[in-house]
């Protein structure tokens, strides 16, 4: 299994107006990260707003994310809904030197689990950098089966798996991490999603956390992350604990508006940060995010 693939994968924003990608935000929010000492940096994902950029905006974002990483390993998102995208988004992450490539199953028709084997099979082969499948159905709308991923894990390039949020109950988080785990190779690693639910899914045997709350609050999570994977459940727990209300703010209002609010309240970002017609948190809702923060 790679090492690129373990302990915590940052995701920032792509902080924007509808004229431009504001770079030295972005900049600066990868810098930080670098710096922080987080182990892999995730460009272009959910967070980073790659669905709603162009070509030229996701190859200049690829080149920025990984000069301001400087050394740490940038993982670049690359969905598209054509194939033919794809391998062009793919080309570019390449060339701007990532060290991995992230690829959700977009569609605006429903896909079947063969069209989604054949997008990954086509990608692959041309890859020269390991990939992860990125697994979100909140976002593609389509659901993996876990014989699904065995089929794709067993492409050449596949390195990892991004899974969806594990369940509460620590049985039933081990449970579905072990299920997986019998049907891809060793050399594919399960990372998991879904802030709330990472200290379970890293107790339960997960070997990442890609989280979007270390894209602007990179410390705590890595505190958490180092405390489950050294196995120290107690304070896993305690520390997943003490982040509830964000926890629940994510749920509330979508984690990507609330990372927004969080960063324009650290000055790392200006306002407006999303692209249209994504508006951040105003009004009663900003203030309910500042007073959890506070």
């Amino acid at each position: 299994m790679t090492g690129l693939f373990t302990g915590l994968s940052a995701f920032p924003l792509t902080p924007m107006t509808e004229q431009r990608i504001d770079e030295a935000a972005f900049t600066g929010l990868v810098a930080r990260l670098h710096q922080s000492d987080v182990d892999s940096i995730g460009a272009l994902g959910s967070t980073g707003s790659y669905a709603y950029l162009t070509t030229a905006e996701r190859r200049r974002v690829a080149e920025l994310a990984v000069q301001a990483a400087d050394g740490t390993p940038v993982i670049i998102g690359i969905g598209a809904l054509r194939t033919v995208e794809v391998l062009r988004h793919a080309e570019n992450a390449q060339n701007a030197g990532a060290s991995a490539v992230l690829l959700p199953p977009m569609s605006y028709q429903p896909l079947t689990d063969d069209e989604v084997h054949q997008l990954y099979a086509d990608v692959t082969a041309e890859l020269s950098v390991p990939l992860c499948v990125y697994d979100n159905p909140g976002t593609t709308h389509f659901s993996f089966s876990d014989e699904l991923h065995g089929r794709i894990a067993a492409l050449p390039n596949v390195a990892s798996i991004k899974i969806p949020p594990t369940p509460a109950d620590p049985a039933a988080a081990r449970e579905r991490v072990d299920r997986l785990r019998r049907l891809i190779p060793d050399t594919v690693a399960i990372g998991v999603s879904g802030d709330a639910a990472a200290a379970g899914g890293l107790l339960a045997g997960a070997d990442l956390w890609y989280s979007v709350l270390a894209g602007v609050w990179p410390e705590p999570c890595l505190a958490l992350a180092r405390a489950a994977k050294r196995g120290d459940a107690d304070e896993a727990r305690r520390l997943s604990d003490e982040l509830a209300a964000v926890w629940t703010l994510f749920a509330r209002y979508g984690s990507l508006r609330v990372v927004a609010a969080i960063a324009e309240r650290e000055g790392l970002v200006s306002a407006p940060n999303l692209p249209r017609p994504l508006l951040g948190l105003t009004g009663a809702d900003l203030a309910r995010v500042n007073e959890v923060l506070r």
